[in-house]
């Protein structure tokens, strides 16, 4: 009996048919990737025609060539001293005296406006009469 390889992703569809994804993946990696990227499934840069032009494997020597190791850095020392133990300071009352209160000042900003009517004069009214139909017209002159 054929066992099954570590890793590989077989997945089963609504229908009942068994799809093999990494062998997709495999059959479709030259294959030009749709978009504007100019790479192929496997990640080489294809040039006129889909022609590889570099391989991802030089692509990303390259990259790992180009760029640095960061550096590791050492801990910082865990011995600290305190330096209220070193140099004990002596504490000193202050007294507070109370502040007094601001008069509060209205500005000409904050002052209350008046609200304009939402009702229409009789000026604006005296145009304008309602037809049987309840729509408003202009009166004819």
């Amino acid at each position: 009996m054929a066992m099954k390889q570590p890793g590989q992703k077989t997945y089963k569809t609504m229908r009942g048919r068994s799809i093999d994804m990494e062998m997709l993946r495999k059959k479709n990696e030259l294959t030009p990737a749709v978009g504007n990227a100019k790479v192929n499934a496997r990640g080489d840069e294809l040039g006129p025609g889909g022609k590889i032009v570099r391989k991802r494997e030089d692509i990303v020597n390259e990259y790992y060539k180009s760029t640095q190791a960061v550096p590791a850095e050492a801990p910082a020392p865990k011995t600290r001293t305190k330096p209220e133990a070193d140099n004990p300071v002596p504490k000193t009352e202050k007294k507070t005296e109370p502040k007094p209160e601001a008069k509060k000042i209205q500005s000409a900003t904050t002052k209350a406006k008046p609200v304009k009517s939402q009702e229409p004069t009789a000026e604006e009214t005296a145009e304008w009469e309602e037809d049987e139909n309840g729509d408003f017209v202009k009166k004819e002159k």
